[in-house]
């Protein structure tokens, strides 16, 4: 009886060993990975994020349906060392030209674009003369491709005079991270929030709303979110940016993806400083998935906010010492969900007065009250 035929799509989505294949270079490696066009399939980007990732990169994942111009404003605002474009066969020659110009618009011409898909052969050359780093095509290793992005780093130079304050804060920020010497302004900003709460309760989603309501309001945001990096290589997988609709806030959110080891915030007070000294009022931290006793953030903010979800356990959770004890305010998201009024009721009884709103952040339900609360 011959063997069964496996399956693919129950095999393994990494290629390559886990293993640091970046520790010697002038920092971690920065990826931005995005889908320009209408191409609604993302398991091969994730593939090759994974890949990535698991080789010391860290790697910023944009998400599909990107327009040149969001996908360049995130490489800046990101500061990457490389923008690793996909999209759909055909769609290069309109695309690719306009993410190109779209990084020169947003004051960073120098970002090196790979772009990956469905190539003919006979366009390879027009890319490459249009200002491309590099080509790839369908069966290319992943080994390959961390090398592509290998030879992409270079020290974090100061820009030149005249580029935009936008690029200047994201270039600070990669300086200060390097510890190199930052000279721009600092100012403490009017209102700095935390918002920590276990993997998985939505605290993307809600900042991406958030972002939107004090768009509409006309305000500016500045989003520092911090994803774990792997104990092993180094490498991180920088997702959360990719909740919020760059194509309909602009410029008015700034989003900083950062990696970092359990509560290691040694560089947090000085970036929060930068931020207020670009013109930040607003400033939310989005702490990695927390666990009960992941309460260093509190430390760093104005007012910490606890987000918290239906079924998150019983009453003799929501009393034991940690994370919910640090809470300003707390929030019910997926308030949707089965069992929201359990979990109401079982904060009521430890909050103390503390305020407990209940949002539906996919739906943009409570986010008004929210905003408010946080902000004014």
């Amino acid at each position: 009886m011959p063997p069964p035929m496996a399956n693919p799509t129950t095999e393994p989505t990494t290629v390559l060993e886990k293993v640091d294949r970046c520790g010697d270079l002038a920092h971690r490696p920065r990826v931005l990975l995005g889908k320009m066009g209408l191409d609604g399939h993302d398991r091969g980007v994730k593939l090759i994020a994974r890949a990535l990732r698991d080789s010391g990169v860290h790697v910023i994942y944009s998400g599909l349906w990107q327009t040149p111009l969001s996908l360049a404003q995130a490489a800046r605002d990101e500061d990457v060392d490389l923008i690793a474009a996909s999209m759909m066969s055909n769609s290069h020659n309109v695309l690719v030209p306009r993410l190109l110009e779209a990084c020169e618009s947003v004051g960073r011409p120098d970002m090196l674009v790979d772009i990956g898909g469905i190539i003919p052969q006979e366009d390879v050359q027009g890319m490459l003369d249009a200002g491309v780093h590099r080509v790839f095509h369908t069966g290319t290793s992943m080994q390959d491709l961390v090398d592509a992005v290998r030879d992409a780093v270079k020290p974090h130079d100061q820009l030149p005079e005249g580029a935009p304050d936008a690029a200047v804060l994201a270039r600070s920020l990669s300086r200060l991270c390097d510890g190199l010497e930052v000279d721009q302004p600092r100012r403490r900003p009017a209102r700095i929030v935390g918002l920590t709460g276990s993997p998985g309760a939505g605290k993307s989603t809600l900042v991406a709303a958030l972002a939107s309501v004090l768009h509409g309001r006309g305000e500016r945001l500045a989003v520092v979110a911090f994803d774990p990096m792997s104990p092993i290589t180094s490498g991180a997988l920088l997702g959360d940016r990719l909740r919020v609709d760059f194509n309909a806030v602009g410029e008015s959110c700034f989003y900083r993806s950062l990696a970092v080891v359990g509560e290691d915030y040694r560089h947090l007070p000085d970036i929060i400083e930068l931020l207020g000294g670009a013109g930040f009022d607003h400033v939310i931290v989005e702490t990695v998935g927390a666990g009960q006793s992941d309460v260093a953030i509190r430390s760093h903010v104005d007012a910490t906010a606890v987000v918290v979800v239906p079924g998150m356990g019983d009453a003799v959770q929501m009393d034991k010492a940690g994370i919910l004890e640090i809470a300003d305010l707390f929030v019910v998201n997926k308030a949707d969900f089965a069992g929201e009024h359990k979990v109401v009721r079982e904060l009521t009884d430890i909050a103390q007065g503390r305020p407990i709103l209940e949002t539906v952040a996919t739906m943009g339900k409570g986010v008004d009250e929210l905003a408010q609360s946080l902000f004014g």
